[in-house]
């Protein structure tokens, strides 16, 4: 992983129950999240999935530590996938629990945002 360097921390957000840490890998908006995303948290995911002013956004959300998410974490990503797609970018999930794909997959979002199975995989065009 010699090629992935972080560059930047932009931020830290945090609720009771999901923490968002934003960090900048190779010019790669890199949100790593724990715990759950529901309509209490939200607006931290959507605060920390906000790349507006950046040309060709390009964000990986890092799942490894989410526990749950239900369908308002469901309606941020779509939300954001459009966002960022409008720009010119992209959205990608990174690692995703086994729970949380299933959400993904019953609903329908890994048909429309790009999930790989590992960070490492997703950080790579």
């Amino acid at each position: 992983m010699a090629e992935e360097q972080m560059t930047d921390t932009e931020q830290t957000a945090q609720t009771e129950q999901l923490s968002a840490a934003v960090t900048t890998t190779d010019g790669i908006r890199v949100v790593t999240l724990t715990g759950e995303i529901d309509h209490h948290t939200g607006d931290t995911l959507r605060h920390a999935l906000d790349a507006s002013g950046v040309s060709h956004p390009r964000v990986v959300v890092d799942m490894r530590q989410v526990t749950f998410m239900d369908s308002s974490g469901i309606n941020i990503f779509i939300a954001a996938h459009h966002a960022l797609s409008q720009a010119d970018g992209w959205l990608r999930l990174a690692a995703p629990t086994e729970t949380i794909m299933r959400t993904l997959s019953i609903v329908g979002v890994d048909a429309v945002i790009e999930c790989r199975e590992t960070l490492h995989h997703a950080l790579k065009n």
